[in-house]
């Protein structure tokens, strides 16, 4: 089969619903493209543990504390999850993390924001999962099998994840007058950082229409930053909170609301690395990195030495 048929036998499968699964034929350019996406996602997954993690000790309560242990440790499971399905394309998972902790693979901006207060939390679960689930729903319909498939147990764990921010945000709305300033100053930092969590404008998206082609997204940024909108804004309505934007309002003829525009400058800034706390993670990265080498290093002695024991009696038979 000529390369222009092997292409077109793809883009029919593509175009007729069919998944892509590792050991079939896929263009360079759409193995590529995944690699960069899913590991970039995992990435996400692995840095987004920092934030939160840090305020695990200092929940306000055993209960609190339980729910966010439980949080941190499904974004850990994310991770591996979406490192495995790299790696169904070709990929090699210390290369991805290398590309990590040098700063070559970017992961999502909104987690070089710090978290100030346990509102933040709230905000987070609330804001930043709810825009995650946003775009991962949508990838649960990729065209690639294996990502798509871990993206349907990813999503039913980030609802848990939205769920437990929204009901932290609800309870501090409804309390004393200094929680309920708690959660609209957390409200107030962490909205517009959430709308970036799209990525720029469908104008200025490098690999937009191709994805969009492939099949690999189902909805453009743009999209996704107005269905956010639009579901999230009757959300702090509803537990007396504003949304931090003077030029939000309803639109009747369009059906949605209309909102302001986005710092792209700040946006910029942080994704080439100038966030509050991009160094921050970046070094905690690697310190746990350099941490953990000892664990790698047993783990691979274990393994070699129970590869060994396996090997030597199917030698001594052979020898007999």
């Amino acid at each position: 089969m000529t390369s222009l048929n092997l292409e077109e036998n793809f883009q029919s499968k593509i175009d007729t619903e069919i998944k892509i699964e590792p050991k079939d034929w896929m263009p360079d350019a759409y193995r590529k493209t995944l690699i960069r996406q899913i590991s970039q996602h995992a990435h996400s997954e692995i840095v987004g543990m920092l934030p939160e993690g840090n305020w695990i000790t200092r929940a306000p309560s055993l209960r609190r504390k339980l729910i966010l242990l439980a949080k941190v440790q499904d974004e850990g499971g994310h991770g591996l999850y979406l490192y495995s399905a790299a790696e169904t394309l070709g990929a090699d998972r210390d290369e991805l993390v290398q590309q990590l902790l040098t700063g070559k693979a970017k992961y999502s901006s909104i987690f070089n924001y710090p978290t100030l207060n346990w509102a933040d939390i709230g905000a987070i679960g609330w804001l930043v999962d709810g825009a995650a689930i946003m775009n991962q729903v949508m990838l649960t319909r990729t065209s690639y099998g294996p990502y798509a498939r871990a993206m349907v147990r990813i999503c039913k764990e980030e609802s848990f994840h939205q769920r437990q921010g929204y009901e932290i945000m609800m309870a501090m709305a409804g309390g004393s007058p200094e929680q309920k300033a708690m959660a609209q100053d957390a409200l107030n930092r962490w909205w517009w950082p959430s709308l970036m969590m799209f990525g720029p404008r469908d104008s200025e998206s490098a690999h937009s229409d191709q994805a969009s082609k492939w099949k690999i997204k189902r909805k453009s940024n743009d999209e996704l930053r107005q269905q956010f909108v639009d579901v999230t804004v009757p959300q702090a309505e509803r537990i007396g909170l504003s949304v931090p934007d003077p030029d939000l309002k309803w639109n009747e003829a369009r059906g949605h609301n209309d909102f302001g525009e986005i710092d792209w400058d700040e946006f910029w800034s942080v994704v080439k690395g100038n966030g509050p706390c991009n160094r921050q993670r970046l070094q905690a990265r690697i310190k746990a990195y350099e941490d953990g080498a000892w664990v790698r290093e047993a783990a691979m002695a274990h393994a070699e030495k129970k590869e060994q024991r396996k090997i030597e009696p199917e030698a001594a038979v052979k020898a007999a």
